[in-house]
C-alpha cells in the first residue's frame, strides 16, 4: 500500500478497530481516534511503534479541528482519513432524545471531520477519504428514518465531494463503504441476515482502499439488496 499515514476516526470498536489493526499490519502509521480512550490505548499495546492515540468526543466539533491538528502535527501528515464512527436507535415513538445523538454523530460531527480532512488534502495536493455509510441510505425504514436519513445525507456529501474533486480534477480520492448488516453495537433490532463479521468488513474495505473505489457494499452482495430497495414501488415497500 503506498499510503503509509493514516488517521481512523472511530477506531474503538467493530470496523473502525479492524481497518486501524490492518493498516498498522500493513506498515502504516495509524492516528486512531475514539471517546473510550482505554480502548484506544489497549490498541495502541498491540503494536506500539505503529499506532498513536488521541482520544476525544467527535460531535463536540468546536474542538474537532484542535485534536486532528494536533494529531496530524504528531503523525507528520497523513494520506488516508477513514471515518468509521457512527450511531443510531430504533425510534417508533418520534423521540427527539433518541434522535439527536445520531444527527449530532452521523451528520454534524462527520461533515465536521470530513471537511477538514478535505481542506488538508486540497492544502497537500492528495489524498484519500473513505468513510463507512450504510446500505440503510438508500430508503428510510420505520422505526430508524433518522438513521437511515443521516446515511443518505452521508451518501450524498461523499458523491458533492466526489464531484468537486472531479471537475477540478484534483488527485483526492473519495470513497463511500456502504455496508449491510455487520455483527456491531451498531446492528439493532431482529431478522438479520447475510451479517458480515468486523474482520471479512474491513478486509473488503482494504481492498476497496487499495483499488481507490468510488463506492463499494460490504459485504459485496449487499449492491443487490441496494438496487432491489431503489427500484422497488413504494406500495409494496410500505408494506414491508
Amino acid at each position: 500500500m503506498n499510503m503509509k499515514k493514516a488517521i481512523v476516526v472511530g477506531a474503538t470498536s467493530g470496523i473502525g478497530r479492524e481497518i486501524a489493526r490492518m493498516l498498522a499490519e500493513e506498515g502504516c502509521c495509524v492516528g486512531i481516534t475514539g471517546r473510550r480512550e482505554s480502548l484506544l490505548r489497549e490498541l495502541e499495546q498491540e503494536n506500539p511503534e505503529k499506532f498513536i492515540v488521541k482520544a476525544f468526543d467527535a460531535t463536540l466539533t468546536e474542538e474537532n479541528s484542535r485534536h486532528l491538528d494536533e494529531l496530524c502535527e504528531a503523525l507528520g501528515g497523513f494520506d488516508l482519513m477513514v471515518i468509521s464512527s457512527g450511531t443510531g436507535e430504533l425510534n417508533e415513538t418520534f423521540d427527539f432524545s433518541l434522535d439527536k445523538p445520531t444527527i449530532d454523530l452521523n451528520v454534524a460531527a462527520f461533515t465536521n471531520v470530513a471537511d477538514w480532512a478535505m481542506r488538508y488534502f486540497q492544502n497537500k495536493g492528495s489524498g484519500h477519504l473513505v468513510a463507512i455509510t450504510s446500505v440503510a441510505g438508500v430508503r428510510g425504514a420505520r422505526g430508524a428514518a433518522v438513521y437511515n436519513a443521516s446515511k443518505a445525507y452521508q451518501i450524498h456529501f461523499l458523491e458533492g465531494i466526489r464531484h468537486a474533486v472531479t471537475k477540478d480534477q484534483l488527485p483526492i480520492v473519495v470513497t463511500d463503504v456502504r455496508a449491510g448488516f455487520v455483527d456491531t453495537a451498531m446492528m439493532k433490532g431482529d431478522g438479520h441476515f447475510w451479517v458480515s463479521t468486523p474482520q471479512k468488513a474491513a478486509r473488503q474495505i482494504m481492498d476497496a482502499i487499495r483499488k481507490k473505489a468510488s463506492v463499494v457494499y460490504v459485504s459485496r452482495r449487499w449492491r443487490l439488496i441496494a438496487g432491489l430497495l431503489r427500484i422497488l414501488p413504494a406500495a409494496l415497500y410500505y408494506r414491508t
